[in-house]
């Protein structure tokens, strides 16, 4: 029986240490057979230098491919302000979620796929490489706010996912015991690159425009990350009897998946909200430019950080605790923090910590999945995770024109105090309740339903 069949009749902590010893005791067998092939030796698994190339090339995937959807609030405030998209804005938040809304959506078909077709996982890391600049050099062109959806917002998408899909998949195989701080460190990439690239893209917009940004960031894309797919590779031997598996889609019918992910989809419902209005709302309170890049900046550094803090809990707590850490503290960031600022630092530590808090969500994936498998051992950890993300996926993608619903509004203007009577006050309420519903896995587990 290969590996792959024996790590899914594994469970819990037993899992992670037997599919370890599995992994490499299997690696030190090969070598010591002579009449082994050299090309069966397995790479260690959760360290040496094999592993984290493969994790700081995740890393750097990561950075380039979310980090430009996740700077939308700077192309929106650029869109809203200059030609031709300012005379007719309707629909331009639209852009941004329909962008991320749709990678995450898209993950169950490609887990699906990748389960059917095994070998195809590598190679649509370099097409979606492809149709990612090609996007992005599309909607150079545009001059609507239709073309941007088509361009930035679902071609590019398409892209992505098939680029960000076989990263997860591998990963999976080359961190076992590290897999919740290992899947942190990779989504800190996109922390990362929401801290830097707002800023290189607000003064490139200022001095060249829209199309030349676009067209020297598609450029730079297609530099930078196509050396590193090189590292974006399996770490198991792809065995023949993988290759006509059935899905196992039992978890649908567990509450141990379901009341998490329903927590999942709400949260995902307000969690993009303030990526895509903090810059809009710091420049209608008055501040310049800059300070509204700032904003954007600082939650993305604190995605780095609570990124990784999450997903190492999650190797060591039960995840509806970390789900529940994550939630308290990201609703008490947007109702004290953003519901009473008026002020650039109240707005910054509202920033900070919310990146922090509600950063950190998307790294309980891993917890979920597990604690799905410790039900069944028979599920395949990819389709699970590829379902959390269409959760969120879901919420990102009503989340564009609810929100400019909810902005249209205009509720308690004039009306409410400091940062609920800016107009914003529904938007940020909602984002709010929101944080609060997606700790719901820690109640539903104190009274037994998890």
């Amino acid at each position: 029986m290969d590996s792959d069949i024996a790590l899914n009749h594994l469970r819990g902590e037993r899992y992670h240490d037997e599919s370890y010893d599995l992994h490499n005791g299997l690696r030190r067998r090969v070598r010591a057979n002579s009449e082994a092939p050299r090309e069966f030796s397995l790479p260690e698994a959760d360290g040496g230098r094999d592993a984290w190339l493969f994790l700081a090339g995740c890393f750097m995937v990561e950075a380039l491919i979310w980090g430009f959807p996740f700077s939308f609030g700077v192309f929106q405030d650029y869109y809203l302000t200059h030609e031709p998209f300012a005379s007719k804005p309707s629909g331009i938040a639209i852009i941004g979620t329909s962008s991320t809304g749709i990678m995450y959506l898209s993950c169950p078909i490609l887990f699906a796929a990748f389960k059917r077709w095994p070998t195809i996982r590598r190679s649509f890391t370099l097409v979606g490489l492809v149709i990612n600049a090609t996007a992005i050099i599309a909607a150079s062109f545009a001059t609507t706010v239709s073309h941007l959806i088509l361009t930035q917002g679902l071609l590019y998408a398409i892209g992505g996912v098939m680029v960000y899909c076989p990263t997860i998949v591998f990963l999976d195989e080359w961190f076992i015991r590290r897999k919740g701080l290992a899947f942190g460190m990779m989504w800190a990439g996109t922390g990362v690159s929401g801290v830097v690239l707002p800023f290189i893209m607000s003064a490139l917009l200022d001095k060249f425009g829209f199309r030349t940004t676009f067209r020297a960031y598609a450029v730079a894309l297609a530099l930078l990350a196509t050396p590193l797919l090189f590292f974006i590779r399996p770490r198991l031997p792809l065995a023949q009897t993988s290759l006509q598996r059935r899905l196992d889609m039992s978890f649908l019918r567990m509450s141990t998946f379901w009341i998490p992910q329903m927590c999942n989809i709400i949260q995902g419902l307000g969690y993009f909200i303030p990526n895509i209005y903090l810059p809009t709302y710091a420049r209608s309170q008055g501040m310049s430019g800059a300070q509204a890049t700032v904003m954007l900046a600082l939650v993305n550094l604190g995605v780095v950080f609570g990124a990784i803090w999450a997903g190492a809990l999650t190797d060591r707590m039960h995840v509806s605790s970390v789900m529940g850490i994550c939630s308290t503290g990201a609703a008490l960031a947007v109702f004290l923090f953003w519901g009473l600022s008026v002020s650039v630092p109240m707005l910054c530590l509202f920033s900070l910590l919310y990146g922090l808090t509600a950063g950190g969500f998307s790294a309980n994936y891993t917890g979920i999945v597990q604690g799905v498998k410790d039900r069944d051992t028979a599920v395949d950890s990819g389709m699970v995770f590829g379902f959390l993300a269409a959760g969120r996926g879901i919420g990102a993608v009503v989340s564009g024109p609810l929100s400019e619903a909810l902005l249209h509004l205009q509720t308690w203007k004039g009306e409410a105090k400091l940062g609920y009577g800016t107009g914003y006050g529904l938007l940020i309420v909602f984002t709010g309740i929101t944080a609060v519903a997606g700790g719901g896995s820690w109640f539903a587990r104190r009274v037994g339903w998890v």
